[in-house]
């Protein structure tokens, strides 16, 4: 790779950085226009407030790094790996979101309508704020997540695992829910949005 580790306001056009280790690399107020990051690692690096417009991430491996405030469009993450990532306030359009492997990280105030994240195992995450509306979570793993204040809108969650997780100003009934697993807490939520009087 013959660009910076560190660049801002640059306009990346169809660079090839294929299998390349960006190590702690950081980038500020970038353009990425088709690059191909294809298994290309990071660790620590930060990508702020940068747009990322076709480009595939494909197989990528990603370890404590940040994209904060980023705009992916028609972008491929397939089978790529987030571990420990924070993607505050990220917005997803059209994107290829699986396979994907996420360990831990936040994902607090994302935006990802429409996608289809499907059998994603995503427990844990910090999705508070996130907007997940029209997306399919088709036998998707929640199980222990913080979905906060989360908008669900016509959300599939069918099959899908919500065990554990916290619900606080979730509205459930706005979801498609068909075999969703729920704790108690959730239960008692999801009932009480349907107008029933829990008496505990």
């Amino acid at each position: 790779m013959t660009e910076p580790l560190s660049a801002a306001d640059h306009h990346f056009r169809g660079d090839d950085w294929w299998g390349d280790d960006l190590g702690a690399a950081r980038f500020t107020d970038c353009t990425f226009t088709d690059v191909d990051l294809s298994e290309a690692r990071t660790t620590g690096a930060t990508f702020e407030r940068c747009t990322f417009h076709g480009g595939r991430f494909n197989a990528s491996h990603h370890t404590a790094t940040a994209f904060v405030g980023c705009d992916f469009r028609r972008t491929s993450f397939f089978d790529a790996t987030l571990d420990g990532c924070k993607l505050v306030g990220s917005t997803f359009a059209e994107c290829t979101m699986r396979p994907l492997t996420v360990t831990g990280g936040s994902w607090l105030g994302v935006t990802i309508r429409g996608a289809n994240l499907s059998r994603l195992d995503l427990r844990g995450l910090d999705l508070r704020e996130a907007d997940l509306s029209l997306s399919d979570l088709t036998l998707a793993t929640l199980a222990g997540a913080r979905l906060d204040r989360a908008a669900l809108q016509a959300t599939v969650l069918d099959r899908a695992d919500l065990r554990g997780a916290s619900l606080d100003g979730v509205d459930l009934s706005a979801a498609v829910l068909r075999k969703t697993k729920l704790d108690l807490a959730g239960a008692v939520l999801l009932a009480e949005l349907h107008g029933a009087d829990v008496d505990p």
